[in-house]
């Protein structure tokens, strides 16, 4: 696969963003982590974006490639829930009674 800015752009799925950029990974992790590790992934993106926007295309492929190896890094050593990158894990749920809110009198 030619690695340049166009094709990079064409990509969807983790496991094309990991062999695009020739990364080893275990399926079964990714099956698992796919959505977190892609959202992370894109928040990285963001800021190399952000704080070298003069990069040339191959430049910023490179700073791509260490953005995604860390995403897939982040949930090798934390979870989902501790990363609490989407709106179900930071929402408090409704109409719930904790055990540690009631009290007996």
């Amino acid at each position: 696969m030619s690695r340049n800015i166009d094709e990079f752009k064409k990509l969807v799925d983790a496991e094309e963003f990991l062999q695009f950029f020739e990364m080893p990974y275990d399926q079964t992790f990714v099956n698992v982590n796919r959505l977190h590790i892609l959202k992370k992934f894109s928040q990285f993106m963001r800021e190399v974006d952000e704080n070298f926007p003069d990069l040339k295309p191959e430049e910023k492929l490179e700073q791509y490639a260490i953005a995604l190896q860390k995403a897939y890094e982040v949930f090798i050593e934390s979870t989902p829930q501790e990363q609490k990158l989407f709106k179900v894990f930071n929402d408090k749920p409704k109409n719930v009674v904790k055990l540690t809110e009631i009290t007996s009198d």
